[in-house]
């Protein structure tokens, strides 16, 4: 009889059991500064979003009060990142965009990206990178749907 030690668990349950360090690492991997990490997230946010994005939407989006994402806003505009506009939804409103600088910006992190995964993929089949990049894009647009659903409580 040749059954696995309780304390065993199949190989597929400890694969899925490395998932959450394994995303851990990714992020603390890339890119090279904390400040390019606040900086790629933010316009990355703010470009994917759907539809018009406030400060309060961009601070639930990224799990911080609402003062530190005004701080964050307000840094970018200065540096040209970002601007405010009125809502087309609603005048009273100010909503986020990314400014030719901010898209310019979002390429140079995504190129920087993209070189990092090449380099640390080099010993993979070409098709095991595409494979791998499809599952964890689809994964980032799964995730964003599922939190969201969490955060209106319809989780």
């Amino acid at each position: 009889m040749s059954s696995a030690s309780s304390s065993e668990q199949p190989p597929d349950e400890s694969a899925l059991d490395r998932i959450g360090p394994a995303l851990s690492r990714l992020r603390r991997r890339a890119p090279a500064s904390g400040k390019d990490l606040s900086r790629n997230l933010v316009l990355n946010v703010i470009a994917d979003a759907p539809g018009e994005t406030t400060v309060g939407a961009l601070a639930a989006e990224m799990g911080v009060a609402q003062p530190v994402a005004s701080r964050t806003v307000a840094a970018f505009i200065e540096e040209g990142l970002l601007r405010r506009t009125a809502s087309q939804a609603d005048g009273r409103r100010s909503v986020l965009e990314l400014t030719e600088h901010g898209e310019a910006e979002r390429g140079r992190f995504a190129a920087e990206q993209r070189r990092a995964f090449l380099e640390i993929t080099a010993a993979w089949a070409p098709e095991e990178r595409v494979q791998f990049a499809r599952l964890l894009s689809r994964y980032g647009v799964d995730a964003t749907a599922w939190s969201r659903k969490q955060a209106t409580g319809h989780g």
